[in-house]
């Protein structure tokens, strides 16, 4: 299965300015898959290590001299190390806190030898209060579920991919592939972009193995719990783990998911799973420029899902998708902004974590909302998910005349349209508006 990832590793391994490598990102989003596919086609010699399946494999990492770790290693695999020829991964790195530090030394000492270190619940290990981190001697590289057109390429539909990457492809599309690729869209909405079940899907067509599979994922997820429960119990974690889906698309408050609970332990519980990457929360910001860190309400949020096929499995609203042609009609609209807030995840620069923001007014007359914010080139773009190719825009036109927005999306099933300063994008153009330059009509 091809991650788009993949170039940005090869790029990571040609770089003259290389720093170790941490692939971060939550558990079974493909990095030990792509990590071990990378070092077998790109190097002479792969050393792999996984730090929880072997523990005495620690033991390796008591000393902070290179050489010295170098040579245990071949004393404990019977794999020679060669700098520049092999690429030495470090599996469940999170294990070994003397691991992640040991990077520090590689890049110092031995700067020539490729090293990545990944896990699954690596990011509390990188925050724990007594963990000091090797600031500047390391790069992250974050991953995430397939974005739609990762799943293109998975369904053999690389030219098509190909095609839309551009404008101009957007533009001249026939309607009978706009139609179809509104199919495949629907059809991401269930199987989503987790690679076990894009996998099952594109080998054997089996939804209910799919749904089997996203079950399985979300067991996992639960049973994760116990490990980073210390500072919360499971009751807050599970109470935000079920509630998440129903709650996409919408202010998160706390009094809706448990009223006998305290805000300040659901607070915590969202924070924990946010660290271990199973929800995202999307900020509330002001418009009025960038960066839209700055203007972010710490108070008000909402949240988005992990993955758009998990979120289907949790919530149990498998037919619906697959019956209801509008898509945006579907668990009140939260589905489609569940996949459009994958896409605008998804390529971000992976090597920073992703953020993602939406506006908010309360005025006495009247609320405005606005689903998403990015920037772009220096601008600040409103986004919103409409039904269709008409309905009422209220909330982008108040919020474009009162910024000067010079571009704003609409993106819905509808095909492409230009427009100034809207224009409409359908779901699987969110790629093409992504990569490309802010167009000029």
């Amino acid at each position: 299965m091809n991650r788009d990832i993949y170039s940005v590793l090869v790029d990571w391994k040609n770089s003259k300015n290389r720093h170790p490598l941490l692939v971060r990102g939550a558990r079974q989003t493909g990095k030990t898959f792509i990590v071990s596919e990378f070092g077998k086609q790109e190097f002479s010699n792969f050393t792999y290590l996984n730090l929880e399946r072997n523990p005495e494999y620690t033991e390796i990492f008591n000393t902070r001299v290179p050489t010295e770790i170098i040579e245990r290693i071949a004393l404990f695999t019977a794999k020679k190390i060669v700098p520049g020829k092999t690429l030495l991964f470090i599996d469940e790195i999170q294990e070994c806190s003397e691991a992640i530090i040991s990077l520090r030394y590689f890049f110092e000492e031995i700067p020539e030898l490729h090293v990545i270190g990944a896990g699954s619940l690596l990011e509390f290990a990188l925050s724990s209060e007594d963990f000091r981190m090797p600031v500047g001697r390391i790069q992250y590289l974050y991953m995430y579920p397939l974005s739609f057109g990762e799943f293109l390429d998975a369904l053999g539909e690389t030219e098509l991919r190909h095609y839309i990457s551009d404008y101009s492809g957007l533009k001249k599309l026939p309607r009978s592939l706009h139609e179809k690729l509104n199919k495949y869209v629907r059809k991401f909405f269930v199987i989503g972009g987790m690679p076990a079940v894009v996998k099952e899907y594109i080998t054997g067509h089996n939804i209910i193995k799919c749904q089997r599979i996203q079950r399985s994922i979300l067991d996992t997820y639960i049973d994760d719990f116990a490990k980073y429960s210390k500072v919360t119990k499971h009751i807050y974690l599970r109470a935000i783990f079920n509630v998440v889906p129903g709650m996409v698309g919408k202010k998160f408050v706390y009094a809706q998911v448990d009223r006998s609970i305290k805000s300040r332990d659901l607070k915590e519980a969202v924070e924990l799973l946010e660290t271990a990457g199973i929800l995202t929360r999307i900020r509330q910001t002001g418009g009025s420029g960038l960066p839209l860190a700055a203007g972010v309400h710490e108070s008000f949020y909402k949240v988005l899902f992990l993955d758009i096929g998990l979120f289907h499995s949790i919530s149990g609203i498998y037919g619906e998708t697959a019956k209801e042609e509008d898509f945006t009609a579907i668990f009140k609209g939260a589905v489609a902004e569940q996949f459009a807030g994958q896409e605008l995840i998804v390529y971000q620069s992976p090597n920073t974590r992703a953020e993602l923001y939406y506006w908010s007014r309360k005025a006495k007359s009247s609320t405005a909302e606005i689903d998403y914010l990015t920037e772009k080139e220096g601008s600040v773009v409103p986004i919103e998910i409409k039904s269709g190719s008409k309905g009422r825009m209220k909330s982008m036109h108040l919020f474009i005349e009162k910024y000067k927005s010079k571009v704003a999306l609409k993106i819905s099933q509808a095909p492409f349209a230009e427009g100034k300063p809207i224009l409409s994008l359908p779901f699987y153009g969110i790629e093409t508006f992504l990569k490309n330059r802010l167009p000029l009509f």
